[in-house]
């Protein structure tokens, strides 16, 4: 099990600060921190518009790739009164920024070479995809989940980490989206259809298949060493 100055435990076990907070110059944004098992990796979670780091579906997912072994920081992008302004909700440019700045904080939380995966929900995976092109750290892999990655735009072509798209079978007109997303990407690269499920996955079973989606597109890709 992991001590209490925080450092990552044994293999199969992680260890969570269940409060911190993502120190952004003067702002202070409210997270979940679970510190990855020996030798792999961590999954900065980018929620969607009308959404927080206490999203019901995010923190399923969360918990489900804690059990792989995975690290995960879930923390909200905006704080409340920017989230009171809907025009911040949707300003791709500014969550992708805070994301980018979330990513040298955690480099400095004693997971300095520790490989780092993004994980965005709705907009949030727009705003994953242009942080990993303004990142200076390496961003090995991207799991987007009823997601709008054409709302990157011209960040698309740039991105270099191996992105799974994962959408609903029945969120008609989101599916034509991430194809044209997917077509701009040139980096590995994956759209998966989770049949029945509509834009939320609230269906039985699709959100089970959005995490096994994600596991297997993850663990290969953060292992430590790598």
């Amino acid at each position: 099990m992991a001590g209490a100055n925080g450092k990552t435990g044994a293999a199969g076990h992680a260890f969570a600060r269940p409060e911190v907070d993502v120190l952004i110059g003067s702002l202070r944004l409210p997270g979940t921190l679970v510190y990855p098992a020996g030798g792999q990796g961590i999954v900065l979670f980018a929620h969607g518009s009308g959404s927080s780091r206490l999203s019901p579906r995010n923190r399923v997912v969360a918990e489900r790739l804690q059990r792989s072994g995975l690290g995960t920081l879930l923390f909200d992008l905006l704080q409340p009164e920017e989230a009171a302004n809907r025009a911040n909700v949707f300003d791709i440019s500014l969550l992708a920024e805070r994301l980018a700045l979330a990513t040298d904080w955690i480099r400095a939380q004693e997971l300095r070479d520790t490989p780092i995966g993004y994980f965005g929900a709705s907009t949030g995976a727009g705003a994953a995809l242009v942080a990993e092109t303004r990142t200076r750290h390496r961003i090995a892999a991207i799991v987007s989940r009823g997601g709008r990655p054409d709302l990157a735009g011209v960040a698309l072509p740039q991105v270099r980490a191996a992105t799974l798209l994962i959408v609903g079978g029945d969120d008609h007109g989101v599916i034509e989206l991430n194809e044209e997303a997917l077509a701009q990407l040139t980096c590995e690269k994956q759209l998966a259809l989770v049949p029945g499920a509509g834009h939320l996955f609230e269906e039985p079973g699709t959100l089970d298949q959005v995490v096994a989606f994600a596991r297997d597109w993850f663990v290969p890709r953060l292992p430590q060493g790598d």
